[in-house]
């Protein structure tokens, strides 16, 4: 946590209006604050939406979409890192009640996310380093990312003192078996989730 952010009274949030500022302005972007700062994604390609949908599908097969998780795309995140920290991963599996976990800005607390997954885009960087230490540092169990740039899958487990402890990296060919914890035996297969998703658009 940024020592202005502690600093900054609790009713001040300063940078969540300029956040909500950006979003009025852009329609279609993704804008998050995470360790102080905002980031700003522009509207995604197609291919991404299509991996997306694509990955729901197991999660829905296996039921984590029923009484007692939710699968959810764009789900806001609560931060613990600064006082205004949020983010919106692609792709959320979340408690059922997880509406009994809102915090604030419509983000939730990061107590009811079971898993985060994100599909890289223009901004990799951001899915693959600064976001695996705000999501481990959130204690989410499991962060899973679809790095296009380098025809990857991440899937990273098992957070403590803002780092993920297992971090294994899968390539096309493999099946991956996502950990029990998340309430549901859920398979991703590789090489298909990576051919809908296409290749990285360059910045």
């Amino acid at each position: 946590m940024s020592a202005a952010s502690v600093e900054r009274p609790h009713d001040d949030r300063p940078l969540i209006a300029e956040a909500n500022r950006l979003m009025d302005r852009n329609p279609g972007y993704r804008v998050e604050i995470i360790e102080g700062q905002i980031l700003a994604s522009p509207p995604h390609d197609g291919p991404h939406a299509e991996a997306l949908t694509n990955l729901m599908l197991p999660f829905l097969a296996a039921g984590s979409h029923g009484a007692e998780s939710q699968v959810l795309q764009g789900i806001g995140l609560w931060l613990p890192s600064g006082a205004e920290d949020y983010a919106v991963p692609d792709l959320a599996l979340v408690d059922t009640d997880f509406q009994e976990h809102l915090v604030e800005n419509n983000c939730y607390d990061p107590v009811c996310f079971r898993l985060v997954l994100e599909v890289t885009s223009s901004n990799y960087q951001s899915d693959l380093r600064t976001k695996v230490s705000a999501y481990a540092g959130a204690d989410v169990p499991v962060y899973v990312i679809v790095d296009r740039r380098h025809q990857r899958l991440h899937v990273l487990t098992d957070p403590a003192g803002g780092a993920y402890g297992n971090h294994r990296v899968h390539a096309p060919g493999e099946l991956v078996a996502l950990p029990d914890s998340i309430g549901a035996k859920v398979t991703l297969d590789v090489a298909e989730i990576l051919a809908s998703g296409g290749t990285e658009p360059a910045a």
